[in-house]
């Protein structure tokens, strides 16, 4: 197949071509906003056209959670509009979407893992423009897999785990909130499910995906000093409300896998067994 990778400056979108070399049954064309602006619509449409894509994989999106509050219009554009036109396209070759969403589409207030029938109900602007993203891209392709994830980091980009490193060496002591429960998602392993679903057959439907295991991010960050050696650094824990942002997180948002797992016949790796393996990477890097 032919495959579009959009964002793929990103996380995700790295992590994904670390696996081409092991998928060369397929023709990648990875992307960012260099190469393709996925809000010109009729760039996008003359792109799959011409490269005739039979698969997108949408890693790119507006993830600056807080300034997305300010920042609506760009929010929406990125979240939402881009990825119809994407859908669009790609279905009028008959082709496939594979658009990665979030546990931002919930509220947070549920004491159980969510499953992929719940109800959303986003509680910030990058929510909602992530929930309206995945009813577009199921509006204009059938063939669309939705995979919401969480706590997304890996050894690329910007993200948690590197600056709880940081962090961690320059200051004596760290608050971090202990009252918001999730998982974390090694961006690697999310890459490796969505090769999964590629070469399986894409299934259409929402999935849900992060590691296995439950922590709040205080857990995560004490996890991080541990692995990585640091100790000289105290880490206090927080409640959110001593650690007020201009969009509100879910309280709770560990996602279920039992869908994804039974379909594509997937394993998921705890979080910690994932984290030490990202650890290393960064530590030889």
């Amino acid at each position: 197949m032919n495959i579009l990778v959009t964002g793929c400056n990103g996380q995700l979108g790295n992590e994904m071509q670390l696996l081409e070399k092991d998928n060369g049954q397929h023709v990648f064309f990875n992307t960012d906003v260099s190469q393709l602006d996925i809000t010109d619509q009729a760039a996008v449409d003359r792109f799959v056209a011409g490269h005739e894509i039979d698969c997108i994989v949408n890693c790119a999106a507006y993830t600056a959670v807080d300034r997305a509050e300010s920042d609506r219009e760009l929010c929406t554009t990125l979240n939402t509009v881009a990825p119809a036109y994407l859908a669009a396209a790609v279905e009028r070759r008959g082709g496939a979407m594979i658009q990665v969403s979030t546990d931002y589409v919930f509220d947070g207030k549920a004491h159980t893992p969510y499953v992929e029938t719940d109800t959303p109900s986003p509680d910030s602007v990058y929510g909602s423009t992530k929930l309206a993203g995945e009813l577009a891209v199921v509006k204009f392709c059938r063939r669309t897999m939705i995979v919401r994830t969480a706590w997304l980091y890996s050894s690329f980009g910007n993200n948690f785990v590197k600056t709880m490193m940081r962090l961690g060496r320059e200051k004596k002591e760290l608050g971090v909130v202990f009252d918001q429960i999730g998982t974390p998602t090694y961006a690697r392993d999310l890459a490796v499910a969505i090769m999964a679903a590629v070469n399986k057959g894409i299934v259409p439907g929402v999935y849900h995906f992060s590691n296995e295991g439950v922590c709040s991010w205080y857990d995560f960050a004490k996890a991080v000093h541990r692995m990585a050696g640091i100790g000289t650094c105290h880490v206090r824990p927080l409640h959110t409300s001593e650690y007020p942002t201009p969009a509100n997180r879910p309280h709770y948002s560990v996602l279920d896998k039992t869908k994804i797992k039974e379909t594509y016949g997937i394993e998921i790796p705890h979080w910690e067994e994932s984290l030490g393996d990202c650890m290393a990477r960064l530590m030889a890097q």
